[in-house]
């Protein structure tokens, strides 16, 4: 798969239509994605598991809500640690720019946003990180399924910002991420949770 085709760090946002309960209003963040299928995390789906109850080493440069994410249904007892890290990524232009490839612990996934070794001693990303969310589990397409999704109309493919890995307000990110788009899918915004008490 060519580097144009691949959406790895864009934004998949679920269409109104999409019928699967795991992903009803999720804004799901593509880790990676080429010939062998993609992953990517559920940004918006807080638990009520905190941090510190799982990582707690990792758990004073976890961002507000201090929580775990479901990040998709598959290794639901797996942790996804992805984490922003200001000044990577672009430059003052807010054009992509070839950076090193940051602190020792953190991968670079797109721009600013990269993954963390959760092995890794926090001290060594802590004065880096801008932000960082813990997810548990993951969402995973196998080869062409993601594809054959896209065509049937479940997902919008958006550009994520760095923000959006760490909203303070999860709840109202689905909507958040449709209102900034400059075309018609801002007004799918204001699509109402139940369409039937209209």
């Amino acid at each position: 798969m060519s580097e144009v085709s691949s959406l790895t760090g864009r934004l998949l946002v679920a269409t109104p239509a999409l019928a699967d309960p795991n992903f009803d209003r999720a804004v799901v963040l593509l880790l990676d994605h080429d010939e062998e299928g993609s992953l990517g995390v559920i940004l918006n789906r807080p638990t009520p598991v905190g941090v510190a109850d799982i990582l707690e080493s990792w758990a004073a440069l976890a961002g507000e809500p201090g929580v775990v994410f479901q990040g998709g249904p598959v290794s639901l007892d797996s942790a996804l640690g992805v984490a922003v890290v200001p000044g990577e990524g672009s430059d003052k232009t807010g054009a992509s720019a070839a950076v090193g490839d940051g602190p020792l612990g953190w991968r670079r996934v797109h721009g600013a946003i990269g993954l963390v070794d959760l092995e890794a001693p926090p001290e060594l990303l802590a004065a880096a990180l801008g932000s960082l969310r813990i997810f548990a589990g993951y969402a995973g397409w196998g080869p062409g399924q993601l594809e054959d999704e896209l065509v049937e109309g479940a997902w919008y493919v958006v550009e994520s910002e760095p923000g959006d890995v760490s909203s303070p307000d999860p709840s109202q990110l689905w909507r958040a991420v449709l209102r900034r788009q400059r075309n018609e899918l801002a007004m799918v915004a204001t699509y109402p949770d139940d369409p039937s008490l209209n």
